[in-house]
């Protein structure tokens, strides 16, 4: 992640200055984001993978189940002849489709895994 603030912003190194100009941060005496290693214990990072895969399935089943749900009601409103606001509500889903899907690779871009 620090890597691509840096690249971001070339100045990204002085956010983290010390008010009076010590070295806070970075363990070469400048002032630097600092980057924690990972340690966290085998079974318990397969059990957070496992737990986000079933979360990131049931996102994407909730997300087809809501657009055909959206799909029936237009057709039903469409055959009644009543006019509603499906649309909106189609648009909802599928916004909610397109952040179920891209939450693991802006989560991946942000933390670099």
């Amino acid at each position: 992640m620090k890597d691509t603030l840096l690249s971001l912003h070339p100045a990204g190194e002085n956010y983290l200055a010390a008010p009076d100009g010590g070295t806070t941060g970075g363990t070469d005496g400048t002032n630097k984001v600092p980057d924690p290693t990972r340690n966290a214990p085998g079974a318990l990072a397969d059990a957070v993978d496992t737990v986000l895969g079933i979360a990131a399935w049931a996102g994407t089943a909730a997300g087809v189940a809501g657009v055909m749900i959206t799909g029936v009601m237009m057709a039903v409103s469409m055959k009644r002849g009543e006019g509603s606001e499906h649309l909106s509500r189609l648009g909802m889903v599928l916004g909610g489709c397109v952040l179920v899907s891209t939450a693991g690779p802006v989560v991946r871009f942000l933390f670099g895994a």
